[in-house]
Order: structure tokens, then C-alpha cells, then sequence
């Protein structure tokens, strides 16, 4: 029995025998995106019970609702009408704003900006540059500085419409909040105050947005250093607690708490024995039961796979990332019978699915909205 807890097996199921086959992956997308397209109603999904939303209780932001439906939809060559789609969505959201919280609109994941960086990725009239901006202004010196509600997310937003002045101003602010002596940020969230690790909440995501603007040799010292000091080690494997301080009882294996979120943000800047070890604790613990999609699901753990294949060119990790595509399909499937529908989100459904098989047909390993928008 491992002295360390890596990761919690009830957490995870063994990997389907299922072997890779291109034309079931391509044969899944295209059920996926049919599906989401027939469910689209003015730009709108419904909600699915995993989420602990209703099905009337329709989202419009990016993380849980149309933006992220709309903007995979497109990525992937969907017939819908993405224009129309994101100015319907956007004139709901200002109507009435995602949880009835105007006080979050700037955030990129959970607010206006991820709208309107959509309605400008998918040329829709409603894209408002100007709107954008003073978006990303307004988020400079969120108290959570991380990416799902703070200016990670923001700052990204502003690069991935070409908004360089307030992407740079806004990357400044953050970059001076990194304390020198941790090499961590101290994040304000839903009434805590911690210092996390990984992309959605802490130093992984923050340090993912400040490329371009610092350094990537300033930027791989603090972040090996860090990953260094935090790593949990057993027998070759490594993985990572959610913040500083945390429980045993919380270790994660998934994109946003753990380590397949650490490679996936930061593989070509830490030392290859930390990536592999930490590869390899994501293989060893199989895919999540939690489901299928990106956040914390089996495709976004993938993606890590994906990532190590890019950088040791070692056929090895493309393998397994193509053995949990397989394993996601079912999972996928599973739910579906489960429900009676799929479900309609870019970082918890099954269109953030669609892009990790297609991700693992063309060999690519740019994880969606944070390497590519």
C-alpha cells in the first residue's frame, strides 16, 4: 500500500480495452455536435442536472453555458448560425445576467467578456471592442487573481482579440501580486482566502497568462521552483494538492486540481521528470467517474497525454491519450442513456469531448481557450 495518497481510486474507473478507432472518434463528434445543434434554441441550452442546473434555467456565459456551446460549435464546423447564436445569448445575459450576479460580468469564464470574445472569434455583430476593453479593465485587480473569475481570465481574453494595452496593463497587476517568497498568489474565493496550485484557481493559470509578457526564463524558474517544493512523490509518481495547506482528503486527479491541469498549463516549462512522473500518476489512476468532459472529467485529464506526446515525441503517451477518448465516448454514451440528452457545456458536457477527440484525430495538443481561441 502507497504511503502517500495520490489520488483517491474510488474517484476513478479502469480504462476501457476499447481500442482507438478513428472512425468511431469521428462518428462521436458528429452525434455530439447533431445533438447540440437540435437542442439550440436562440442561442440557449438547457441545463443538466450534473451541473445542479435546471433544465429551464438557461446559462449564457462560457464556462457552463452558450458562449462555450456556441464557440466549440464553431470550432468544429457546426452548421449553426454562431453569429446569430452568441448576439441572442448576449442580449439574454444583459437582460439578465448568469445566477442574477451582475457583480462577476467582467470574468472571462463566468461573465460578459467571455461572450464577446466569442462574438468577435465568430465575427457576430455584436461584438463590441470597446465593451471588451473596459471589461478587462475593470477585472485588472480582481481579489481572486486566477482565471476563472479574475484577471488570468481577462488578460487572456484581451490577447485573444488583439486588445495589447489592456491585456499588457492588465498582466502588469498581475504579475505584481505574484509574492516573491512563495511564489504564489493569495486568492479571495467564495469567502476563503488560500493560495492555489493549478490552472482554474491558481499559480498554474496565472502564470499561463503572463506569457508574452514575462519572460519565459523568469517564468520557468518561479514555476519549477514551485512545482518542485509542492510535488507529492511516490515511487516515480507525482501529483499536486489543490492549494497550500490543504487536506489529504482533497487531493484531485483532473485538469483543474492536480496533476493533469499542471501539464496541460505547463509542461514546456518544468523538467521533463516532473511531467513524466506526473503523466504517469494520471494513467495509473485511470479515467473520472465525475464524467467525460474538460474541467474535471477524462478529456481534460487526456489532454495532459496529448501534451506529452508533443513535447518527448514519445508514441507511448498519444496511446493513452486515444485510450481515454475511447473511454470518454462510453462515458459520453453512458450519460446520455442516463439522462435521455446530452450535456450542453464547453468545460463540464459533451462538446468539450467533441474537441478532445478531434484534438486526438489531428494530433494537437492546444487545450481549448487557453492555448487556443
Amino acid at each position: 500500500m502507497m504511503g502517500l495518497v495520490l489520488w483517491r481510486t474510488a474517484e476513478h474507473e479502469e480504462v476501457t480495452e476499447r481500442p482507438w478507432n478513428e472512425r468511431d472518434a469521428r462518428d462521436a463528434i458528429g452525434a455530439i455536435v447533431s445533438d447540440a445543434e437540435a437542442r439550440e434554441r436562440d442561442g440557449l441550452w438547457p441545463g443538466h442536472p450534473r451541473d445542479d442546473v435546471a433544465e429551464h434555467e438557461c446559462v449564457c456565459s462560457l464556462y457552463l453555458g452558450s458562449a462555450g456551446m456556441i464557440w466549440a460549435l464553431w470550432k468544429l464546423g457546426s452548421s449553426l448560425d454562431a453569429s446569430a447564436a452568441i448576439g441572442a445569448a448576449i442580449e439574454r445575459y444583459r437582460a439578465s445576467p448568469d445566477y442574477g450576479d451582475q457583480a462577476h460580468a467582467p470574468s472571462l469564464w463566468m461573465g460578459e467578456t467571455g461572450l464577446l470574445v466569442v462574438a468577435a472569434k465568430v465575427g457576430s455583430a455584436a461584438a463590441d471592442r470597446e465593451r471588451l476593453r473596459d471589461l478587462v479593465h475593470q477585472n485588472r485587480e480582481h481579489p481572486t487573481w486566477e482565471l476563472m473569475w479574475g484577471s488570468a481570465g481577462t488578460t487572456l481574453a484581451a490577447r485573444a482579440c488583439d486588445l495589447q494595452d489592456v491585456g499588457e496593463d492588465s498582466a502588469r497587476a498581475l504579475w505584481a501580486a505574484w509574492d516573491d517568497e512563495s511564489d504564489l498568489w493569495t486568492q479571495h474565493l467564495y469567502g476563503q482566502v488560500k493560495q492555489y496550485l493549478g490552472p482554474a484557481h491558481g499559480a498554474a493559470g496565472n502564470a499561463r497568462a503572463l506569457r508574452g509578457y514575462v519572460s519565459e526564463d523568469v517564468l520557468r524558474d518561479r514555476v519549477t521552483r514551485l512545482l518542485k517544493r509542492t510535488a507529492r512523490r511516490e515511487n516515480g509518481l507525482i501529483n499536486w494538492l489543490p492549494s497550500l495547506n490543504e487536506p489529504v482528503s482533497k487531493v484531485r486527479v483532473q485538469w483543474c486540481h492536480g496533476a493533469p491541469g499542471m501539464i496541460s498549463t505547463l509542461a514546456d516549462l518544468i523538467p521533463e521528470a516532473l511531467c513524466l512522473g506526473a503523466g504517469e500518476l494520471i494513467w495509473r489512476a485511470g479515467p473520472l467517474r465525475k464524467g467525460p468532459g474538460l474541467c474535471h472529467g477524462t478529456a481534460g485529464n487526456g489532454f495532459a497525454f496529448l501534451k506529452l506526446h508533443q513535447r518527448t515525441g514519445d508514441e507511448r503517451w498519444l496511446d493513452r491519450a486515444r485510450h481515454f477518448a475511447m473511454h470518454a465516448i462510453q462515458q459520453v454514451e453512458r450519460e446520455r442513456r442516463k439522462v435521455g440528452r446530452g450535456r450542453y457545456t464547453l468545460w463540464t458536457g459533451d462538446i468539450g469531448v467533441a474537441l478532445y477527440l478531434r484534438a486526438c484525430i489531428d494530433t494537437e495538443a492546444a487545450f481549448p481557450t487557453i492555448d487556443t481561441f
